[in-house]
């Protein structure tokens, strides 16, 4: 099993959990009740599922243009900005880390 750790710009604990490959990070916060918000229905047309991806990239598909046409429209954007709908884990012996940004400013579904 993939293992994704969790951590939050907000004063949240880190969470730390374990998803089969082919899952997405939006996936994974959803299956763990992790909350990020997201809009589009997971089909790379917002950014309100925007993270930073602070290891295990090379476990994550690559980037698209169009996805990182919508990374640059997120609040504060940064090198490892990705978004979440976007980043399916390709193994299973994954390990990555993420960063959720402040969401208290985003208008999204909540999950």
């Amino acid at each position: 099993m993939a293992k994704i750790t969790f951590q939050f710009e907000e004063d949240i604990p880190t969470k730390t959990v374990e998803v089969e490959a082919d899952v997405s990070i939006l996936e994974a916060t959803e299956m763990h009740d992790i909350h990020l918000n997201h809009n589009c229905g997971a089909v790379c047309a917002c950014s309100t599922c925007h993270i930073y991806v602070e290891k295990g990239d090379e476990f994550l598909e690559e980037i698209t243009d169009k996805e990182e046409d919508f990374v640059d429209r997120a609040a504060n954007p940064r090198l490892e900005s990705r978004l979440a709908c976007q980043c399916v884990i390709l193994e299973d012996d994954a390990e990555i880390v993420v960063t959720i940004p402040d969401q208290s400013g985003i208008i999204g579904h909540e999950h």
